[in-house]
């Protein structure tokens, strides 16, 4: 008897063992078939394909005219979704079918499942009006220096006197915070990966820009060199949850000739981007220009930053050009308000005591009515023949 039972607890013993083992093999294939979904930088003929499912895109960078800024515009006290839902109904009112909307690491670290709550009404307000946005995670443009909580009032007659950097120069100068920062990457596209009201990532907006005529002179000394890596290791991260949608950072100043005459950032952009994006400022000989530059590398072109009428740039000149070439078109601003975008860039050295007679950004009043309605009939009138 005692030989039976001391049998029976060998037996039950091995039996336990390799339960256990195939519980950890299990466990081993779940974590390689995690590691393997991570997906590639997709091929021209991928990126060619999803294109070609989107129709012309057309739309605006996005921020209500009730806030001054990204952490404004999302954190929970500040949320103004009837702003946000008669804006873009605006928007859509004149054809547009996408926006640029930029995210924050902060908002992520603040509260990360309220963040996603806020951003999923946005999307739901967005698909209402046929609107899909792409979203930017990074952005090296203005204040170095973020803070959550109350935004600060907008400086009068200054252009984005309020906007701020993501990261800010102690996260992007500080190594260990950028286990934060890849949770936020990871975190925020893997919760979206499937979500079709989703356009796009926009991984790091204009991320060599040091801001020269604004805060150049308490920016991080540097910069760039914390920057490339970082972005690089942001594409990964975001790839790494396998996104439905494309990934890009676009490229906005520079010699585009050819691969070699870029920047190595700009050469990381262009690498690592499922779809080319890029900025352009300049008259619309420039604008198409920069268009047959960049055909070269035989990818999908979505314009994410363009139209500023005091440097030449209108929608007259380069949304044609734009419809021509199909390319997608992404002009800056939609609405006058906090941001103050209708002053100029040199409003940060010159001084501005009356609203500009020459709007620099921007489409509409705060009321709904067109700063031109020449252009609103314009861009009603191309994208109603895409």
């Amino acid at each position: 008897m005692k030989y039976i039972k001391t049998t029976l607890w060998v037996l039950l013993i091995c039996l336990s063992f390799q339960n256990c083992d195939k519980k950890t093999e299990s466990k081993k294939e779940e974590t390689a078939t995690a590691e393997t979904a991570a997906r590639q930088i997709w091929t021209k003929q991928q990126a060619k394909d999803w294109y070609a499912k989107q129709g012309w895109l057309v739309g605006a960078d996005f921020l209500p005219s009730t806030a001054i800024n990204q952490l404004e515009m999302f954190q929970e006290a500040s949320f103004d979704t009837a702003t946000i839902n008669r804006e873009l109904g605006w928007a859509a009112g004149i054809g547009m079918n996408t926006m640029r909307v930029y995210l924050h690491d902060l908002l992520y670290q603040q509260d990360s499942v309220g963040f996603f709550k806020r951003l999923d009404v946005f999307l739901d307000i967005s698909a209402k009006h046929k609107i899909k946005p792409i979203f930017v995670l990074f952005d090296s443009c203005w204040d170095p220096f973020p803070k959550l909580g109350k935004q600060r009032a907008p400086k009068p007659g200054v252009h984005n006197s309020g906007w701020v950097q993501s990261p800010g120069f102690e996260a992007l100068k500080d190594s260990t915070q950028y286990p934060r920062l890849e949770n936020y990457v990871k975190g925020t596209v893997a919760h979206f990966a499937n979500d079709e009201r989703v356009l796009a990532w926009d991984i790091w907006n204009e991320p060599d820009n040091t801001n020269e005529s604004s805060y150049g002179k308490i920016e991080l000394p540097k910069k760039v060199d914390y920057v490339l890596p970082l972005m690089k290791n942001a594409f990964g991260w975001a790839r790494s949850v396998n996104p439905v949608q494309p990934l890009t950072a676009g490229i906005w100043a520079g010699d585009w000739t050819s691969h070699e005459t870029l920047k190595p950032i700009e050469k990381a952009s262009v690498d690592e981007s499922d779809v080319i994006s890029f900025h352009n400022y300049n008259d619309a000989t420039d604008f198409e220009k920069r268009v047959k530059q960049l055909q070269q590398y035989d990818r999908p072109l979505i314009c994410t930053e363009y139209m500023s009428r005091g440097n030449g740039s209108f929608f007259e000149g380069s949304l044609p050009i734009a419809k021509k070439y199909n390319l997608g078109a992404i002009n800056w601003g939609l609405v006058n308000g906090k941001s103050q975008t209708i002053y100029p860039w040199d409003s940060w050295r010159k001084t501005y005591t009356k609203e500009p007679e020459l709007w620099f950004h921007d489409i509409f009043q705060k009321d709904g009515k067109p700063y031109r309605q020449a252009e609103v009939d314009l861009i009603k009138k191309l994208t109603a023949s895409k």
